[in-house]
């Protein structure tokens, strides 16, 4: 992906979150007039900050529509439906800092045990999805810079999924992916 391509997609989180204060809709688009690149199904993530905090993050882990399409939907949902927050006002739309983060598709890890998963997690390099059932959950490999240490990056993440801290079964599954990320200023 380009340079061009990477401005393309943080226009276009701009440009669906505008869409979505002026209409209250998600922005229309025809993935067919974009580059090849941005046609592509992939999976994102739409990290919105205000003032250094966190405002809103929403994303896809399967790859089911073209890029340009998935990071537009994630841009409004994380800035209109992401249930921890209130909808972005117009004030706040004007001091936005954008992080987009493209998924590789997730791979599964092999693990004996919860010591051989802390073994064979990468830090700042692996996002990482813990389900069984229907609990699940995931955390990009951004999240690493609050918590850099494997255990307590594990414990919270297993928070996060709706289990016990010390929780670990043979029916666990691990998966890994990694990410491109594009990140822009108001």
């Amino acid at each position: 992906m380009n340079d061009y391509d990477q401005k393309l997609l943080l226009d276009t989180a701009k440009h669906a979150i505008r869409f979505g204060i002026a209409k209250n809709l998600t922005l229309p688009l025809d993935a067919n007039e974009f580059e090849p690149a941005l046609q592509q199904l992939r999976a994102s993530f739409v990290t919105l900050h205000l003032n250094g905090n966190l405002r809103g993050c929403i994303g896809t882990l399967e790859a089911y529509q073209p890029l340009i399409i998935d990071v537009a939907q994630n841009a409004f949902n994380a800035a209109f439906r992401d249930p921890r927050f209130s909808a972005i006002s117009q004030e706040e739309f004007l001091q936005l800092h954008y992080h987009i983060s493209i998924l590789t598709p997730p791979t599964a890890l092999t693990v004996t045990s919860e010591a051989d998963l802390l073994k064979q997690l990468r830090p700042n390099i692996d996002g990482i999805i813990i389900k069984e059932g229907m609990q699940r959950g995931t955390f990009l490999p951004s999240v690493w810079e609050q918590l850099p240490d494997k255990k307590n990056f594990l414990t919270q993440l297993k928070l996060k999924a709706g289990f016990s801290p010390n929780y670990w079964s043979d029916n666990i599954t691990i998966e890994r992916y990694e990410v491109k990320n594009i990140t822009s200023n108001p």
